[in-house]
């Protein structure tokens, strides 16, 4: 059984990512994965290790994110044994204004490590489809998750 302290240190390591995407902070972006954490982008991108995360956020925050924010929303932590953790939420990134809707769907593996801080070994980031996902449910309503119906 895990404690209200570590569900609020796996929650606080999220709150973490948010402000180091907003400082454009590649070094503490990247200290919140493990060594040798795995990170998969919404378009398929595979990187593995911290240096990867790292690099591949410098240049994106340089390029094609330069000057964005992050905004995430947890919907669930869930404690799978003692130090480890699955956070599912929804996340997007934006310039301006936060959107209203988060259009990616994000799982987050965190471990508490040797040092006893929670670290995430790996992420998952799904671009969400509303309207697939609605013609699905309207012709397979048996594809509607249980607390959806």
């Amino acid at each position: 059984m895990q404690s209200r302290d570590d569900r609020a240190a796996v929650v606080e390591v999220i709150g973490q990512l948010v402000e180091a995407w907003a400082g454009h902070d590649a070094d503490a972006y990247g200290a919140l994965f493990t060594e040798d954490a795995t990170y998969v982008t919404y378009v398929g991108t595979c990187y593995r290790g911290r240096h990867d995360i790292v690099e591949s956020h410098r240049t994106l925050w340089a390029k094609f994110l330069r000057g964005t924010r992050l905004a995430d929303e947890v919907l669930d932590v869930r404690f799978t044994g003692p130090g480890t953790a699955v956070v599912t939420g929804r996340g997007d990134t934006y310039k301006g204004r936060r959107p209203a809707k988060l259009s990616k769907v994000q799982t987050y593996l965190l471990v508490r490590e040797a040092d006893g801080r929670w670290r995430i070994a790996a992420f998952h980031n799904t671009k969400r489809k509303p309207l697939m996902e609605a013609i699905s449910f309207k012709v397979a309503p048996g594809l509607v998750p249980t607390a959806h119906r």
